[in-house]
């Protein structure tokens, strides 16, 4: 139903309310203009329907303001039945209008709700250590001495052995604790195990057939290999006295005698063969003036019997780099040691 745009036939329902009432009443009657044919069809979208929501919020919140005082008082539940009627209210909201006033209504209520929460003592909110430690004792299993009415009131007694164990079942629930250490594939023994006992083997004397196992081409290998090194030796050593006889004045430079300017390979098996001289005592080296290394044979006269001439040995390395640095810092065009093919041509 429309009313006149002036609002003069409604009566007023509360005090304080009816211009604002009237000012709703013209608002939607502006609002009947904007709905379109696909609104109208539907019963959500009806005006009068929009407007008597609005109407029943205004009403619930005018009561709540109004009964403040009484709704205060714990015995009274018309807080309870105000918020059952706005949630069947809710069901038909469907403009931000009518949103806005149940939003309006919450926070009426919820302010009332809080200072009527206030208002109200709960015996929890008081603790008695006294009394949580006579309950404590007796979830824990305290079992009273029965000598007489004193001993009970002073609390004498004795606990079970497990009465620990049964409290901290009881709190563990109340924590969250980290699950306790346990091995996934059984026990785990830190202990070293024991060490097995070891059959010791008798090494058995290798027998006269063992020995014989070498072969014979192996063994004449190693005698040849020997002979060789024995006859390129003496062969140095023939050099070594030839050039020393020639001018025993002039210091024979070590250098000079074992670098073969045109091989290296040759230079080496040189400086191994004489080290044979050197151990042998059959040479000696000594620095000459200039703090470099000469060689020299011994004199038949001058090797001792029984080996009483001191010997000193050292390690010579060589370098291809380094080859070719002497070489060219001594000058070497030619070798003094020429090799074994050489000579017998």
């Amino acid at each position: 139903m429309r009313r006149a745009a002036g609002g003069e036939e409604e009566a007023p329902r509360h005090n304080g309310t009816a211009g604002r009432r009237r000012g709703d009443q013209h608002q939607g009657d502006g609002d009947d203009g904007g709905f379109g044919a696909a609104d109208l069809q539907d019963d959500d979208n009806d005006p009068g329907l929009r407007r008597e929501i609005r109407s029943k919020y205004r009403d619930l919140i005018n009561s709540v303001q109004q009964n403040r005082e009484d709704m205060l008082s714990p015995s009274n539940n018309k807080l309870t039945e105000v918020l059952e009627e706005a949630n069947k209210l809710f069901k038909d909201v469907r403009q931000a209008r009518e949103a806005a006033l149940d939003a309006q209504l919450l926070v009426v209520a919820t302010d009332l709700g809080k200072e009527k929460a206030s208002q109200l003592f709960s015996e929890g909110t008081t603790f008695d250590p006294t009394a949580f430690a006579e309950h404590l004792l007796t979830f824990m299993g305290l079992n009273r001495l029965e000598d007489g009415e004193e001993e009970q009131q002073n609390g004498d007694g004795y606990l079970p052995e497990d009465a620990w164990q049964r409290l901290a079942r009881r709190a563990e629930c109340c924590f969250r604790t980290a699950p306790s250490f346990h091995y996934m594939m059984g026990s785990f023994h830190a202990e070293p195990p024991p060490p097995k006992q070891r059959i010791e083997r008798q090494r058995k004397a290798p027998s006269k057939e063992a020995k014989r196992i070498m072969p014979t081409q192996l063994k004449k290998m190693e005698d040849s290999h020997q002979e060789a090194t024995e006859k390129e030796v003496e062969r140095i050593l023939g050099y070594l006295k030839s050039y020393y006889q020639d001018d025993p004045t002039s210091p024979i430079s070590y250098y000079e005698f074992v670098i073969d300017p045109n091989s290296f390979s040759r230079t080496v098996e040189n400086i191994f063969h004489t080290s044979f001289l050197i151990r042998d005592g059959l040479a000696r080296m000594y620095f000459d003036s200039d703090k470099l290394p000469c060689i020299a044979p011994v004199e038949e006269g001058e090797v001792e019997a029984g080996g009483s001439y001191s010997r000193k040995q050292c390690i010579v390395s060589i370098s291809p780099k380094t080859w070719k640095e002497l070489i060219e810092a001594f000058d070497i065009r030619d070798t003094l040691i020429q090799p074994p093919n050489t000579q017998n041509e």
